[in-house]
Formats: C-alpha cells, sequence, structure tokens
C-alpha cells in the first residue's frame, strides 16, 4: 500500500486530537443575557453546524465545546448524509457524530438534538431535519423519499440558506410540493455571514418558522464570522429546558433571530424581547419643564433608537447592558409622558423596525 495513503488516517486522527485536546484546556463560558418572554424560558441556540464526519473541520465534542463556551443552551449537529468528503479516512454510519457528542452535551448541560442535512443541487437545495431518531433511513435518491422518512419520524424539517446561489435562488414548484406536503415547517432568514430579507418575508407570508444560525465548519475563532462579537443563533422561547419543549416551540414558530446587531422576528416576540429588556427609571423633574430620566437596557441585545415622535432625542443607542440619561423639555403636566420610538434594528419585516413607547410616570 502506497505510504501515504496508509498515514493519511493516522494524521487526520492526530489532528482530531489535538482540536478536541485544545478545546477542553482552559474553558470558560461567556454568559449572554437575553430575557425570558411571555412566560417562556429563552434558549440560544444554534441548529446548522458540521464535523469531520460530513465537511467540518473538527470532531463533534468540540462543537459542543464551542457552544458551551459561548453560551448557547442548544445545538444541532447536521452531518451533511449525502457529501461526506472525509469518508475514507472515517468510516461510521450516519448518527456516530451525535453519538459522539451526546455524553459531553450532558455533561455540559447543552440541549444536544439529533439532527441530519438532507443535501440536494440547488434548486431544491438542503434542508435539515431536527429530531430525528436514526438518519440512515433519509439517505435515499429520491428527496420525497427523504423527506418522507424523516416525517416519519415527526421531525421538524427547514429549507437552509435559500439564497447562498444567487443565479439559483427563488421559490420553486418542489418547494410548494414540499410546503403543502408539510414537510417544510421552518426557513433560515440568516446563515454565518448573509441575512436573506426575502427569505424573511418568506417566512412570515407562509407562516414558517424563523430560524438563524451559524453553518460552521472550521473552529470557531478561524471562520469568518459576522461582526458584533457573537455568532448568528435562533432564540427559542420554550416551556422549560428539554428536547420535547424545544421541539415544540420550534413547530409552534416562537422564535427569533440574532445577527450582527440585528434582531429579526415575528411582531409578537421582537416586542416582547424589547419590553422586557428597555426599562425607563428614574424620572424626575430639573425644573418646572424638564423631565429628566434614564433608559436602560438589561441585556446583551443592542437596540437602536430613532424617534418618531416630538419628544426626546432623534436618536439612542443602547449597547447591551447600558443605560443612558436623557432629559425632555415639557408642558407643565403631572400626566403621564410618552416617547414614541422605531426600536429600528428590531426587525419584524423586511427593514421595517419595531414601533416602541417610553412611558415616563410622574
Amino acid at each position: 500500500m502506497n505510504t501515504a495513503l496508509r498515514s493519511r488516517p493516522a494524521v487526520l486522527s492526530l489532528l482530531v486530537l489535538l482540536l478536541s485536546a485544545s478545546a477542553v484546556v482552559g474553558q470558560v463560558r461567556r454568559e449572554i443575557r437575553i430575557p425570558d418572554v411571555m412566560g417562556y424560558k429563552t434558549l440560544k441556540c444554534d441548529f446548522h453546524m458540521h464535523t469531520v464526519f460530513s465537511d467540518g473541520l473538527v470532531w463533534p465534542t468540540v462543537r459542543v465545546d464551542e457552544a458551551w463556551q459561548e453560551g448557547l443552551d442548544a445545538i444541532a449537529i447536521t452531518d451533511h448524509i449525502e457529501y461526506r468528503p472525509h469518508k475514507q479516512d472515517i468510516a461510521a454510519d450516519l448518527n456516530r457524530s451525535y453519538e459522539i457528542a451526546l455524553p459531553r452535551a450532558k455533561e455540559k448541560g447543552i440541549l444536544l438534538v439529533h439532527a441530519a442535512e438532507i443535501t440536494r443541487e440547488t434548486p431544491p437545495g438542503h434542508f435539515n431535519a431536527l429530531f430525528l431518531e436514526d438518519a440512515t433511513p433519509l439517505d435515499t435518491k429520491d428527496l420525497l423519499d427523504a423527506m418522507a422518512a424523516a416525517d416519519k419520524q415527526g421531525a421538524f424539517i427547514w429549507w437552509n440558506h435559500p439564497d447562498w446561489i444567487p443565479d439559483r435562488k427563488g421559490w420553486f414548484d418542489i418547494h410548494t410540493t414540499l410546503y403543502e406536503k408539510k414537510y417544510l415547517r421552518g426557513i433560515e432568514v440568516v446563515n454565518g455571514r448573509s441575512y436573506y430579507p426575502t427569505v424573511f418575508q418568506w417566512a412570515l407570508d407562509k407562516n414558517l418558522t424563523i430560524l438563524g444560525n451559524s453553518d460552521i465548519h472550521e473552529p470557531t475563532g478561524r471562520e469568518d464570522m459576522p461582526a458584533g462579537g457573537h455568532r448568528p443563533m435562533t432564540f427559542v422561547f420554550v416551556k422549560d429546558k428539554s428536547i420535547p419543549a424545544l421541539k415544540e416551540a420550534l413547530s409552534a414558530g416562537r422564535t427569533a433571530v440574532w445577527f450582527e446587531n440585528k434582531i429579526i422576528a415575528r411582531r409578537e416576540y421582537a416586542e416582547a424581547l424589547f419590553q422586557a429588556a428597555v426599562r425607563v427609571t428614574d424620572v424626575e423633574r430639573g425644573g418646572k419643564k424638564v423631565v429628566l430620566f434614564t433608559v436602560r437596557n438589561d441585556s446583551d441585545l443592542p437596540v437602536e433608537l430613532q424617534r418618531t415622535g416630538k419628544l426626546g432625542p432623534k436618536e439612542q443607542n443602547l449597547p447591551g447592558n447600558t443605560s443612558a440619561r436623557m432629559k425632555i423639555s415639557v408642558d407643565d403636566t403631572e400626566k403621564p409622558i410618552e416617547l414614541s420610538y422605531t426600536a429600528t434594528n428590531f426587525l419584524i419585516a423586511p427593514e421595517k423596525g419595531l414601533p416602541v413607547k417610553l412611558l415616563l410616570g410622574l
């Protein structure tokens, strides 16, 4: 046997071992402060990532360690079923990356969703199936057969990066078929460094669950990730921290996406996050017609305000966990004062910010 060929598995195994070891030493978790809303617990999630068991460059446990360090609560390893470029070096069934990662996830308190990526030429594109029992039946030539096999297991199926190939993007007849068969239940409006406004509108129009994920392949820190100090993530509003509750919330569409400085969500969830994060305190008169007050942002989410009414600063940015002291001129009144703004980075539709009001009780 050729010496170079014989050494490839050993070299890859050593690389994986080194990456695994480096991920374990000196771990410190970043705690991300996102408020719980509407009686639900907010989980920070990434449902799209890869390992050496498809076209990723790290061992499955590394994905768990990275997620824990970066403050996530739940992840899915979505290795490709049809595209496995390392299979000559790593021979295993389609469930192996999940099986390897699961003990580490339990140790770290991370919810690990059993998942896989169904990979086809675009169109129709790539689709992630979450909450699988066994990925093997999805390994079939016909797309509809693969979808049916996932659906039979009660999987939650969604469309990945619909706009990733510009000259092939669009909603085609096959997507209508998947939608009408109720196989297609969610869609990725953010993938890695890309936000797709058109896809966001599809999600709103067709009542598809809104998702945003990293689709990470390289070790975290090497991948070209978005600005803003965090990976793209999906907030899921759950009844409790468990796999069944996570599945129920995704099926019900209780999500929001955090991408760079943007929060992307249906209005009810964007509004709930804003109201839970932002509050007015320390309201006092500074004179007969002057009112002083503080606006606080008690979350890690950035808030960018633009005035739509007559009172208050024209613009006010509140990075995560900051406050701003403000002053306004008013008539001599004891009535509550209402300031009208748009939270321009809380997107409730493509390029449409969230209307908000700041109430000052005197």
